[in-house]
Formats: structure tokens, sequence, C-alpha cells
């Protein structure tokens, strides 16, 4: 568990940002794995070809971020606003010392031996950083930038729900709905994980970043020149890459079958916040079945919950929504071509 400090300062301090270099850095993580989620098959089919044509080089991005449990932390805490630009991270990425590039590169390794391309970088000094900054953009012209104008929405979307979480029902539920491993405890941050660390805001506050690559993993970065940053899975994901809705139907039968029917009707229609009593209404069943099938999926990381005055509401999570989107299918034909 990362267990982080937040004084009053800190709160004050808490602003959303935008970071099209983390997309790049999460995006790349995806591909380095080479286990790519359903969410994110369209993406894949429609850059995966693209990238083998174009002058991006693959071989020192794998060096970069070679899909181990540790990505560089310069791709991440360079997001200062919503208006952040690809052009203004890569001129951070460019500036950093030959020395924490060689210190980035031993670590993603996680005990490895350096590549040849790693290597390479180190002995270029101080061209190694330009040389990945200019990697990563051309990387970036190719598989983010086409599809920004898809992504921006989506992350628009999540900070004006996140605010509206704020105002409604205060800094500690809107925290705690950023990931379902993400809770506040008095002062303290706590971002469930299997890695241990304690950090200390110390006054400098955080910066929050939706993201929708990072899915469904949570990046937090300590400060170094400035607040820490925490780049978490946006809400409504799943909807990036998919068609217009009219084309695209959720095979309840599916979706019943690896849940069970009354749970995926649930799912289904927690688009929008409800509480136990409105779902019981809207699907015709018993407030203590809907009740128990709500327990189940909370536990399930599927939905999550806040007190809102006398009522408990609930919404699906992230998870929740990759999982329906995943079981979507054209809807038939009813006219048969020969």
């Amino acid at each position: 568990m990362i267990q982080i400090r937040m004084r009053q300062a800190d709160l004050g301090r808490m602003r959303f940002a935008f970071s099209p270099l983390a997309e790049v850095g999460e995006s790349l993580y995806l591909l380095a794995r080479g286990r790519i989620p359903p969410v994110h098959r369209a993406w894949y089919e429609q850059v995966e070809p693209k990238l083998a044509k174009a002058n991006v080089d693959t071989a020192m991005l794998r060096a970069v971020i070679p899909g181990t449990p540790f990505v560089p932390s310069y791709l991440f805490d360079s997001a200062s606003s919503p208006a952040t630009t690809i052009e203004s991270q890569l001129d951070v990425v460019a500036a950093i010392s030959p020395d924490l590039l060689r210190e980035k590169l031993e670590l993603v390794q996680n005990g490895e031996p350096l590549t040849p391309e790693a290597h390479r970088l180190i002995a270029a000094g101080s061209a190694g950083p330009p040389l990945v900054a200019d990697a990563l953009h051309r990387y970036w012209r190719v598989a983010i930038e086409p599809f920004w104008a898809r992504i921006r929405p989506v992350l628009d979307d999540d900070v004006a729900f996140r605010a509206a979480e704020l105002t409604r029902h205060g800094v500690e539920a809107m925290l705690s709905g950023l990931h379902a491993e993400i809770s506040l405890e008095g002062e303290e941050l706590q971002i469930g994980t299997r890695f241990s660390a304690q950090e200390d805001l110390a006054g400098a506050g955080l910066v929050l970043v939706p993201s929708v690559f990072t899915w469904p993993n949570i990046v937090f970065v300590p400060g170094t020149r400035g607040p820490s940053t925490l780049t978490y899975g946006a809400r409504g994901v799943g909807n990036v890459w998919g068609r217009p809705p009219d084309e695209y139907v959720t095979d309840e039968d599916a979706l019943g079958a690896l849940i069970g029917r009354s749970r995926a009707a649930i799912l289904l229609s927690l688009e929008l916040p409800l509480s136990t009593t409105e779902l019981s209404v809207q699907l015709g069943q018993s407030p203590p079945a809907v009740s128990q099938h709500l327990a189940v999926l909370r536990r399930s990381g599927l939905v999550r919950s806040w007190r809102n005055g006398r009522s408990v509401l609930y919404r699906r999570t992230d998870l929740a929504d990759s999982v329906i989107e995943a079981h979507r299918s054209r809807p038939q034909n009813d006219v048969a071509s020969y």
C-alpha cells in the first residue's frame, strides 16, 4: 500500500490536468506487455500496422518502457492543467539529465540486463534524452494524436463528473471514486498496491490526471520539482474506440452468463447513479435481492457507492464499463445478402 499524507494546504492546491504524454507512456506499456485489453483492441488494430510502416523507433521505446511493473516517472510528472500540450511535456523529457535517464533505464529493467538500445542511449550522454523525446513524439503522431479528438471529450467528461462529486459529496467521496483501490482516511490518502511506500505531499498539492490508457492501473509519482501526480483511469474508457451507440448492442445473454442475469441487468441500469429502491422499481426486483446483488458487485469492483443524504447511490465502475463493452456486438441484420 502507498500511504500519502495530505494536509489542508494540499487539498486547497489539488487540481485536475490532462497529460498527452501519460497516454503515450501507458499505451506503449500495453504494447510492450503484449496483452491488449478488449477495451483497447479497436485502437490496437488500427495503430499496429501503421507503427510497422512509420518511422518510429520501437526498439528504443521498448528500452524506455519494456513492460515491467515500472514506468519512467518523467512520463507522468509534467502535466499542470487541462491545457498541457505534448510539446511542452516532451521539452521536459529532452531536458532531463543523462544521469536520470540512466537511472530510469536501469529501474524499468527490473533487475534484467540493459538492452543494447538502453546502452546506446546511455552512451549518447546529453544527447540521450532528446533522442527519447524525439522517439516519443514520432510515436505520438502515429498512435495517439489521430485519436486525441476522441480521447479529450472523455477526459473532459471525467473532470466534470469529479467536480460534481466534489460539490455534492466532498473530497473523500471524490477521491475514493477515482479507483476501487483509493481511499482517504483522515489526512492519509491510501492506494492499494503490492508496492509499499510512504509519501508526504508537504503542502505542494496533488495533480489528478484522468487517462484513457492507464485503466485499470493507478500511477502515483511523488513531486520533485512541483506537486505530486496521481494518474487514474477516466470514466467511459469503454466508449472511446467504439462505433456510434446505435451500431452496437449489448449481448445481455452473454453478460448474464458471466455474472448472472439479475446482476447484468443492474450493471446495465447503473450508467447513472441510482439507489437500491430506484433499481428495485426499475427492474421489478425486491429491494433485499437488489441489495444482495449490489453487495456482490461492489466487492468485485464493478460498482461503487456513496451516501447522498439518507440514500446510498450506486454507479458502475470503469471496470464494469469495460466488461459491458467487451460484451457488445453488432445487432443481427434483418435482411440477408447473397
